[in-house]
């Protein structure tokens, strides 16, 4: 790794960065990407005005802690094995693959990188990256952890309102205090602190995850807005777990949801606001993105992706596709739009190219600096893999987007489907059958990247054998 000398806020080459990382939030669910929206979103959209907005982003991991990984190494997970959340082992017709529950001690962190660069480096909310304290950010590099440990959700004490009863929260917060506003003020007051030298924060909200709980006030506000909304609020969708119909919600309404929403947006304007006050908006980038899409399919179901198909643990785009804002001052437009592929694998070069380090170890990722001034990526394909059964009913399987083209391949027996995203974002049309060279071509390379991430895949169930690739099946026979 190389590096310069030491560095100072004020130096334009080496900016602050600014993440910002909500848990399970959907592409339809801001107002930038989503103009009849019906949670609210006034901070986020501001932001967007002011950076460039990605049509096209994705997350390497239809669940939450592979995404996660991805982003502090830049990897994709499968490399390591981490390709469900941790530590979920579901089976269904068959047992799934594999897991790793943690991401492994010698992974080098984005925040490891700039502390050799001299920055500061803090950590709020979610974390589950690992099972004990090793894993926890204050051992991966960042110098502050704000609640970050083992755990998916805010299941203890009161969850989202204070006594949080978080291990990795040292100061207790009064009763009644709400999780996402802590977070901000505790990410606020360190860049007020810090903002004479270069900092990383990273605010990763635990919202907006379930339990579904939303402050009374913003719960009653939406109420009233969902009174007005006429419609069908749940479809049809395709069962892969279980034997109960499963539905799909098809039309935004759900008031604590809503609530969760813009509570989060309140949260992201005050850590906005705050790099104003502290003079140091102007040498900040800010990424703004979640983890895995919108909770469509079960668990109480709160919103609806479409026109995207699935959510939350389905290869569909509603699983993958997430909101993607970035602000780069003096490289980004305000108010730009760019439809480059990009996803969560990005995040550790292109904050490294920012901070002027050069790295010598293996990373996926792209630096999407050439992105943000308006350029197109050197970049052929973008790869999935999620050999699991879902908690949400996703099918097991994996898919590689080449252009605007989709192949989604399914682990149980191997069936491919293909999608033109250009004219069916939807998922609704197979054109597999129609394009058999194309088919090909992509499942050689899905294929062959499978193998240079030593994929693994279902298991046998009860003596049922799933499908496997040929090179798994030569490899294991």
């Amino acid at each position: 790794m190389s590096l310069s000398p030491a560095i100072s806020a004020a130096d334009p080459a080496t900016p602050n960065f600014v993440v910002f990382l909500v848990d399970d939030l959907g592409y339809m669910d801001i107002g930038a990407n989503n103009p009849n929206c019906f949670y609210e979103t006034p901070n986020i959209d501001r932001l967007s005005e002011s950076a460039m907005r990605f049509t096209d982003g994705y997350a390497a991991n239809p669940v939450c802690s592979p995404t996660r990984y991805s982003m502090m190494t830049g990897k994709y997970p499968t490399r390591a094995g981490a390709t469900n959340f941790f530590s979920g082992k579901r089976s269904g017709t068959f047992n799934p693959a594999p897991l790793t529950s943690h991401m492994p001690l010698d992974e080098i962190t984005i925040a490891q990188t700039l502390k050799q660069r001299g920055y500061g480096t803090f950590f709020a909310g979610k974390w589950h990256l690992g099972e004990s304290e090793e894993y926890f950010p204050q051992n991966r590099g960042f110098d502050v952890n704000v609640g970050g440990h083992t755990g998916g959700g805010p299941y203890t004490g009161k969850r989202y309102f204070a006594p949080f009863q978080n291990p990795q929260i040292e100061v207790e917060s009064p009763d009644g205090d709400h999780l996402p506003d802590r977070l901000s003020r505790d990410a606020a007051s360190y860049i007020e602190a810090n903002k004479d030298s270069p900092f990383l924060v990273y605010l990763s909200f635990y919202s907006v995850h379930t339990p579904l709980m939303g402050r009374p006030d913003l719960v009653k506000k939406y109420q009233a807005k969902a009174a007005a909304i006429e419609g069908v609020e749940f479809g049809e969708e395709e069962q892969v777990l279980g034997n109960s119909p499963r539905k799909v919600r098809v039309l935004q309404k759900h008031a604590v949801y809503a609530a969760m929403v813009e509570a989060m947006d309140q949260a992201v304007g005050k850590v906005l606001k705050q790099l104003v006050e502290s003079g140091v908006a102007d040498n900040t980038v800010v990424v703004f993105t979640s983890d895995n899409g919108g909770l469509s399919t079960s668990e109480g179901l709160p919103t609806s992706n479409l026109p995207l198909r699935g959510g939350k643990g389905w290869v569909y785009e509603g699983g993958i596709r997430e909101p993607w804002i970035i602000r780069y001052p003096g490289v980004t437009n305000p108010g730009s739009v760019s439809k480059q592929p990009i996803c969560s694998i990005d995040l550790f070069p292109t904050i490294a190219a920012a901070a002027g380090i050069e790295f010598d170890h293996l990373v996926d990722g792209v630096d999407l600096r050439p992105a943000l001034e308006g350029r197109s990526l050197d970049r052929k394909s973008l790869f999935w893999h999620y050999p699991h059964y879902s908690n949400q009913g996703g099918i097991p399987g994996g898919a590689i987007r080449e252009g605007d083209y989709k192949l989604v391949e399914r682990y149980e027996d191997g069936r491919v489907h293909l999608y033109d995203l250009a004219s069916d974002i939807g998922e609704a049309t197979d054109l597999a059958s129609e394009m058999p060279d194309r088919v090909a071509q992509m499942r050689d390379r899905l294929h062959a990247w499978y193998q240079s991430v030593d994929a693994k895949f279902l298991q046998p169930k009860d003596g049922a054998v799933p499908w496997q690739p040929a090179f798994r099946e030569t490899l294991e026979n």
